[in-house]
């Protein structure tokens, strides 16, 4: 347990405090929880639950997180807390994720420092550590901590979240932070209510200002039959990203029905190879399809020549015409971290 960043007390007499941590700003009174169940109010200061406390601790493919243009073909050390601040219903790993939801609020966990994980993650020769699994912004503190110390060490540091970090909490852990895979898992305030239980607005915001900060972004969307599969829908996300920057990959990857939505099928190969198409129409330079491997989508494209210079089958690199961060047959500069 530590002493939680980014809150103010707005009653002293009641010690009601407010978490400015994410873009929910749950304002917690003493005693209780804000709405990721792992930040607890306790005699008017909030207290993190569940720093250093871990679940999980992976050795990845860099692509698994999934990140496709920093350092390719390497290992990343992922580490996880229980909690989350989304309620998504279709959650793969819901078991972690909504841990303290469904176990009376109690925490699990291996307890480790951050010297230890950057230890371990330089031992086992990765890369990168990722912050993963479930929203890494609830476990703040020890991911910035960790994130400090990584980038000491010439480690680099991944968050795949969400996108529902606060300003002020994006601004902090900026400067430490190479690359962010954020969900964009819609484009309706509609979706973000009924199936995440949160608003799309501040995603849209967090994607801009990370991208402005100068972190590596690429975007994620779970295609899902019936609920964001439209043309329309798809266009929407894509041209907002091209706003943005067209070199930032989008991976649209596919759907299997799990935790409380099991009502629809998994998506169709056709309609992920349709979704690609829509992003690239849109000007977008490299759009990936997970989730199926073996139909060319998860190879990078020099967007110049058009050629082949990252092949991919599911996590592994078969093939890297790369010199330094250039096309080995034209030249041209592919954008990312390499």
């Amino acid at each position: 347990m530590k002493e939680a960043d980014l809150y103010e007390v707005v009653d002293q007499e009641k010690q009601l405090v407010q978490c400015h941590l994410c873009n929910h700003h749950c304002l917690i009174k003493e005693g209780s929880r804000g709405r990721c169940r792992v930040r607890e109010n306790q005699a008017g200061k909030l207290q993190s639950l569940v720093y250093g406390r871990l679940v999980s601790e992976h050795i990845d493919p860099i692509e698994k997180k999934p990140i496709f243009h920093l350092k390719p073909g390497s290992l990343s050390y992922s580490i996880s807390t229980v909690g989350c601040n989304f309620k998504c219903l279709h959650c793969q790993n819901y078991e972690i994720s909504q841990y303290p939801h469904m176990h009376s609020g109690r925490i699990p966990g291996t307890t480790r420092s951050p010297e230890s994980v950057v230890t371990a993650a330089a031992q086992q020769n990765c890369q990168s550590i990722s912050y993963t699994y479930v929203e890494p912004t609830i476990f703040f503190e020890f991911a910035y901590e960790t994130s400090q110390l990584a980038n000491a060490a010439g480690i680099k540091n991944v968050f795949v979240s969400n996108g529902y970090t606060s300003p002020e909490a994006t601004r902090k852990i900026a400067p430490y932070l190479d690359a962010n895979n954020i969900d964009l898992k819609a484009f309706s305030e509609k979706f973000y209510h009924d199936v995440c239980g949160a608003k799309l607005a501040p995603v849209l915001k967090t994607i801009n200002l990370m991208k402005e900060l100068g972190v590596w972004v690429e975007v994620t969307t779970l295609v899902i039959p019936g609920w964001n599969d439209s043309d329309n829908e798809l266009k929407s996300i894509a041209d907002f990203i091209t706003g943005i920057d067209p070199d930032i990959p989008w991976h649209v990857t596919r759907y299997y029905p799990t935790y409380k939505m099991t009502d629809r099928p998994p998506t169709s190969v056709a309609d992920l190879l349709r979704a690609r198409e829509i992003g690239l129409e849109a000007g977008l330079k490299y759009v990936y399809v997970g989730n199926i491997p073996g139909q060319g989508g998860e190879d990078t494209y020099c967007p110049s020549c058009k050629k082949v210079v990252i092949q991919r089958t599911g996590y592994r690199i078969q093939t890297v015409n790369l010199v330094n961060g250039a096309c080995n047959f034209c030249g041209a500069t592919i954008a990312g971290i390499f």
